[in-house]
Parts: C-alpha cells; sequence; structure tokens
C-alpha cells in the first residue's frame, strides 16, 4: 500500500461501493471495534464505586485513591489529541493492534499490582489504550458507511459512547458485592484478549496511510493544556491537591490559547496536529456544544446518584447498581432504533424533544430529599436514559457528517477530547457544589443527612439551568447534506 499519494474521498468510496464483499468486509471490521470499544469504554468508570474498597484494602486515604480516576482522565485528555495524528500516519490494523495491546498490558498489570502507585500505572496503561479505540471506530466508520447509513451505525456507537460509562458502575457494584476490588480486572483481562485476538485474526487495513508531521511542540502543549484542565477540573474542590486545581486550570487555560494559537498557524500548511477547520462548519460546532453538555451532565449524574442513594437512601453497592442498570441497558436497547430514525428523518425530530425531557428530569432531581420514594428514582433515570438514547446518536451523526472527509479524524480526536474535558467538568462541578452546599447547611445547622441531601439538589440545579443551554442549540442541529468531498472552504 503506498504513501505517497492520499486520496480520502476515493479511499471512502471504493470501501463504501456495493461490493458484497466489501460491505462484509466493513461490517466485521466495524463489530470489531464496537465490541472492543465497548470493553475499554466500559472500564472507564468502572472503578468509581471501588474506590472505598480500595482505600480500605490498600490502606490509603481518599485523596490518594481519587488519583485511580483522575490519572485515567489525565492520560486520555492527553493522548486523545495525538490519535489525529496516528491514523494519518498508520494503518487501521496496527493502531487497533496497539490500543487492545495497551488496554490489555494495563488489565493485566492492574489485576497484580500489590500498591497503589502500580495500579495507578496500569491505569494509565490502560487508559493509552482506550484513548486511540473511540476516535479510531468513529473514524473507520465515518470513512466506511455511506452518509444515508451513518444514523444506524452512529445508533450502534452511541451503546458503547453512553451505555458502557453509565453501566461500568453497575457491574463493578454488582462484581464488588461478592468479589474483592481485583476481579473487576481478572473479569475484563480474556474478554480483552479475546477482542485482541479478534483484531489480530480478522481486522484489516481500511484506511490509506499518508504523511503527516508531528510537532512535538503541540504534543506538549496538548498535554499541558488538556491535562492541566482535566486534572484542575478533577481536583478543584481537593484542598490536599499535589497542585491546587483552581491554579492547574488556570495554566492549563492558558496553554490551551498557545495550543490553540499553533494549530492556527500550522493547519495553513496542513501540519496541525488537531485541526481546528472542524469548527468552521457550525451544525459540527453546535453539535459538539450539545454533546459537552450532555457529557457533562451524565457524569454528574453518574457521580451524584450512587453518593444519595448510598449515603442518604442507605442503598448497598449491589443496590445502586441493580437501580441504575435499567437505565444502562434500555439506553443501549434505544441505540440501533434511534438510528435508523435518523436515517428516516433527521436530527431535529428527535433531539430538541429528548433534550427537553432530559432537562425536565434535571429539574425533577432537585427535589431529591431524605424521603424520596426510590422508583421515583428509577422511573426518573429511565426517561433520562430514553432522552439519552435519542441524543448521542443523532448528535454523533450530525456532527461528524458536516466535517469535510479529509477531517475525519481530527474532527473524532477533537470530539474525543471535548468528551473527556466536559466528563471532568461534569464530576467537578457536580461535586464542588454537593461540597460547599452541603457544608453550608451543616454549619447552619442541618442535620448530616439533609445537608447532603440539599447539596445534591443544588447541584442538580445548577446542571439544570446549563442543560437549558443545551434546549437552545438543539434548535439549529440539521441533518448535513452527503459529502462529496471537497474542503468546504479551504
Amino acid at each position: 500500500m503506498t504513501t505517497e499519494t492520499y486520496s480520502p474521498e476515493a479511499a471512502a468510496d471504493a470501501v463504501a461501493a456495493a461490493d458484497p464483499a466489501n460491505a462484509k468486509r466493513n461490517t466485521l471490521v466495524i463489530n470489531v471495534l464496537l465490541v472492543s470499544t465497548f470493553v475499554v469504554m466500559l472500564n472507564e468508570t468502572a472503578m468509581s464505586v471501588a474506590i472505598p474498597q480500595l482505600m480500605s484494602a490498600l490502606d490509603v486515604p481518599a485523596s490518594a485513591a481519587q488519583w485511580l480516576t483522575t490519572a485515567f482522565l489525565l492520560t486520555m485528555a492527553v493522548v486523545i489529541p495525538i490519535t489525529g495524528f496516528l491514523m494519518q500516519r498508520l494503518n487501521s490494523r496496527p493502531v487497533f493492534l496497539l490500543a487492545m495491546s495497551l488496554f490489555s498490558l494495563g488489565t493485566l498489570l492492574a489485576a497484580m499490582a500489590p500498591n497503589l502507585s502500580l495500579l495507578i500505572v496500569a491505569r494509565v496503561v490502560q487508559a493509552s489504550g482506550t484513548a486511540i479505540m473511540m476516535p479510531l471506530l468513529m473514524t473507520t466508520v465515518m470513512t466506511l458507511v455511506p452518509p444515508d447509513q451513518r444514523g444506524k451505525m452512529m445508533g450502534n456507537i452511541s451503546i458503547v459512547m453512553s451505555v458502557a460509562p453509565a453501566i461500568g458502575p453497575a457491574a463493578a457494584g454488582l462484581i464488588l458485592h461478592y468479589l474483592e476490588w481485583r476481579w473487576i480486572f481478572i473479569i475484563v483481562l480474556p474478554i480483552a484478549l479475546g477482542a485482541l485476538y479478534l483484531g489480530y485474526r480478522m481486522m484489516l487495513n481500511v484506511t490509506t496511510p499518508r504523511y503527516a508531521p508531528l510537532d512535538v511542540v503541540s504534543v506538549v502543549l496538548s498535554a499541558f493544556g488538556f491535562g492541566g484542565v482535566v486534572y484542575g477540573l478533577s481536583n478543584f474542590a481537593i484542598a490536599d491537591a499535589p497542585v491546587p486545581g483552581p491554579l492547574a486550570l488556570g495554566i492549563g487555560l492558558v496553554v490551551m490559547v498557545a495550543f490553540i494559537w499553533r494549530q492556527i498557524v500550522l493547519q495553513r500548511k496542513d501540519s496541525a496536529l488537531l485541526d481546528l477547520r472542524t469548527l468552521k462548519q457550525k451544525n459540527f460546532t453546535i453539535s459538539m456544544t450539545m454533546i459537552s453538555i450532555l457529557m457533562l451532565a451524565m457524569f454528574g449524574t453518574i457521580i451524584l446518584l450512587p453518593i444519595y442513594l448510598v449515603q442518604v437512601l442507605h442503598f448497598d453497592t449491589l443496590g445502586t447498581g441493580l437501580l441504575m442498570l435499567p437505565g444502562s441497558l434500555l439506553m443501549g436497547l434505544l441505540g440501533p432504533f434511534v438510528g435508523r430514525l435518523y436515517d428516516k428523518i433527521g436530527p431535529t425530530p428527535l433531539i430538541v424533544p429528548a433534550m427537553v425531557v432530559v432537562c425536565g428530569v434535571l429539574w425533577a432531581m432537585t427535589l431529591l430529599g431524605v424521603d424520596t420514594w426510590w422508583p421515583n428514582i428509577l422511573i426518573g433515570h429511565l426517561i433520562m436514559s430514553v432522552g439519552f438514547a435519542f441524543l448521542f446518536g443523532p448528535l454523533f451523526t450530525a456532527s461528524l457528517s458536516s466535517v469535510p472527509p479529509q477531517l475525519y479524524s481530527h474532527g473524532s480526536a477533537l470530539l474525543g477530547s471535548l468528551q473527556q474535558v466536559a466528563g471532568a467538568a461534569g464530576v467537578a462541578l457536580f461535586v464542588a457544589i454537593m461540597t460547599a452546599q452541603s457544608a453550608g447547611l451543616a454549619a447552619a445547622g442541618a442535620a448530616d443527612l439533609e445537608a447532603l441531601a440539599g447539596g445534591i439538589r443544588v447541584a442538580f440545579m445548577v446542571g439544570a439551568s446549563i442543560s437549558i443551554l443545551a434546549v437552545i442549540a438543539a434548535l439549529f442541529v440539521r441533518k448535513p447534506p452527503a459529502q462529496e468531498g471537497g474542503w468546504g472552504g479551504h
């Protein structure tokens, strides 16, 4: 396969043609990527419910144990911007094998880790593989699948993007109810190795690599920029963090400005690490804004609901996982159905009412109290999950389908980067507000449970207020026309 010439349109047309052999190959490649990405994304949030048991087993404080989550998010934020470069320089098969090998190695190291330090190192190795998988999946789908079928395929991808992180805590809670924390990794390891073997045997090269320069300065700036922002958000309310969260956030934002400026300069000669010309597409920018707000709301909810159920309503870990499981499964079941609807009617009739529903549930959660009937929470979570199901797939499709084919890898990398930042922001924002409000209520004389419930109510109120912006943005998302090639203004 030559690397001297590069024609993304020709490559896309060739592999997406109606030739049955190509169609069978494309389906096989995408299914391998879907299974593998689900496994690595499931792992991303599974550790959230394991922190208390790890603190006890490894005899470490909460401020140290939370690095298992922070280090994972940091690595994701640092590696994802580089994936655009990787997917231009390398064929899809070696990129896949690299990602799953890193994830499998990290999982093995985690299962064997004798102390917290080595467990954190293992999580960093896992995250390096995870960071590569999602942009690889998105770019491959955008290259192989014709525009009129992307809604259905993105419906399948939405299972990975939304259900895997949501189901992670439930699955981990079930495991931890019966087994020690190492089994979270022991159970995942053979699945990861199976996906790696399947990919080794069946994964095919479906993209045409080309020469793409690697700007080392951009890599350094992205590491400190994205890393600083995610670290700052994750540690914003932690008093004894090694580097104060607000300081790290400030440094990260300043470095991000420098990173953005350098990309604007470099993209004039097609050598940017993360090409920001994707943002010239109005539909992409609006969809990305909505996705960011949704990730903020979803990760904030994922972190707050278990706290509320365990500490206020006195659920155990298993009960918490089981309560949140139906919504996660429903989200997955609806994904392909929503995708087919998108192909028929476009995004607007789907995302506008769905965004109103999610916004409404967030406002309903501002009524949570110390004696809220748990079936009401189950119903609210189910309704919110339906809303997410009607949002993620259509928004992924509308955003990336608006980007010229030459920029698919950059659009996928930017999507993944913003998701990580928004997820970290959601966790940091909801927890910081809950903590501050709870402390204020306790100081004013409120009982501990009421103070905590009050803090959770205010956190959901802020999230609900932010979601109103997404309701407004939903009115402006349109179904993009089929790409006929070209730079769209370049």
